[in-house]
């Protein structure tokens, strides 16, 4: 079990952490206010090589894996949340064209996003239906060696600006997940549009629209899943991209706990340095624990993905707990500063603002509890003995008779008294206490009456 990170990876890591810091940050908090997604940013992170992490290199990508990906998406999310969410769209919305069997779409669609800036996005939500992928009525009808497809998809990030949609709709609703089929959408044919942007509370820099399908064909070349293959593709795609949520909330975390240390240092109340009230010490404490515990759940469940394991269930952990404890963390950095952190001015409330998300999209936080329950009560093999099954051996009478100290439990059959002592506990039967504990050896005046007879 090695934690370290190779020299390559730490390398990249401080190449993101230097864009965050030079492109991201000191535009997210303006481009919030406007709620316009600043398309150039996504452009530089394009041309320093920081998206389309994972297409294979027999594409001409750099083929990371999802380490790589943790370790990036967590330094831009630390500078701007919004932001790390459109410029990893592409990952996500590349996700099911990658995990296809269409090899030459594949071939085609990874070479042009590599060659020219461009956008793919994802759709699987609905305007009646996020979590419940099997309950999509987007229709797809085949229409010779073609499909027609009619219905919406929203909250489909980067859909105004993307180039290209990996989509999912559905052959035959009232079978619901057995009739679920994918295609690659290209926004330029005719029979697809999309909505103005959604107001958002938080991510607002991140375009979210809807895409609105009226008798858009497919032709046989961009079909991505055949009906039944569809909501196996997109449970994949999940479970891919779900530790990557993890490091996105990561880094909106850190940033939190960065900024209310920075804060409880400068500042004083009552005479003396915020670091110097206990409360706050423990506020810090929880959070950096919160922070770095959520961080190595991110790395194991990108670790299941990248040497070949089924990362479903540490996925949905991580995205539970990470998602989870960064609205935490936003919060109590809230607190640490009191007004000034419900303003406007201070970066920390529109972290507040951007956490929630993280618990809704991609699977709410409850999904991820019925994956988890279900891996528990299912799968899960107890090392622990039924209830019924424990093991209770009788006490050898002679050995406990030889042992001083637990004489007193042997003597206290039809005893009728029990004294407690006040120190560490130690129960002693009798109609006196003892003269002193046996095991603390306070005196006794120690000892409380706690039974009688």
């Amino acid at each position: 079990m090695d934690f370290s990170l190779t020299e390559e990876q730490k390398q990249l890591q401080m190449k993101a952490r230097t864009f965050a810091l030079e492109y991201v940050l000191p535009v997210v908090h303006k481009y919030d206010d406007i709620g316009i997604t600043p398309l150039h940013v996504i452009e530089e992170a394009w041309k320093a090589g920081l998206m389309n992490l994972d297409i294979p290199k027999k594409y001409g990508g750099n083929e990371y894996g999802l380490l790589e990906s943790a370790l990036v998406v967590e330094e831009i999310a630390a500078a701007g949340p919004g932001m790390a969410t459109s410029i990893f769209a592409n990952g996500l919305g590349e996700e099911p064209l990658l995990m296809s069997e269409n090899d030459s779409l594949k071939e085609e669609i990874c070479k042009d996003l590599l060659k020219d800036f461009g956008l793919i996005s994802f759709a699987t939500s609905e305007p009646v239906m996020g979590s419940d992928v099997g309950g999509m009525i987007c229709k797809a009808d085949k229409d010779g060696n073609e499909w027609v497809l009619n219905g919406k998809k929203y909250w489909i990030t980067n859909a105004g600006l993307a180039k290209y949609i990996s989509l999912f709709a559905n052959a035959d609703p009232k079978s619901r997940h057995k009739g679920i089929c994918g295609f690659l959408i290209r926004t330029d044919k005719e029979g697809v549009t999309t909505g103005r942007p959604i107001e958002k509370m938080g991510h607002r820099c991140s375009n979210t629209t809807v895409v609105d399908l009226k008798d858009y064909r497919v032709p046989p070349g961009d079909v991505l899943a055949e009906p039944g293959k569809g909501f196996p593709l997109a449970m994949k795609t999940f479970a891919r991209t779900r530790p990557i949520i993890g490091a996105m909330a990561t880094g909106l975390a850190r940033s939190a706990m960065e900024w209310a240390i920075h804060y409880v240092k400068k500042r004083k109340a009552f005479g003396q340095p915020l670091t110097e009230f206990q409360a706050l010490q423990f506020k810090i404490a929880e959070m950096y624990q919160k922070v770095e515990t959520s961080r190595l759940m991110t790395w194991r469940a990108s670790w299941d993905a990248d040497n070949g394991r089924n990362p479903l269930l540490w996925a949905s952990m991580t995205k539970f707990y990470a998602t989870e404890i960064a609205l935490e963390v936003a919060s109590d950095a809230l607190q640490c500063y009191g007004g000034y952190g419900y303003v406007k001015y201070m970066p920390i409330e529109k972290l507040f603002r951007d956490a929630k998300l993280y618990q809704i999209y991609e699977g709410t936080t409850e999904i991820q509890k019925l994956i988890i329950s279900r891996h528990a009560l299912g799968d899960y093999q107890p090392i622990m003995p039924s209830i019924e099954d424990v093991p209770y051996a009788p006490v050898d009478e002679d050995w406990l008779e030889k042992t001083e100290y637990l004489n007193d439990i042997v003597q206290s059959k039809g005893a009728k008294k029990a004294w407690r002592c006040r120190i560490c506990g130690h129960v002693h039967y009798g109609d006196e206490p003892p003269e002193e504990c046996p095991v603390c050896k306070y005196p006794k005046g120690v000892f409380k009456e706690v039974w009688s007879r």
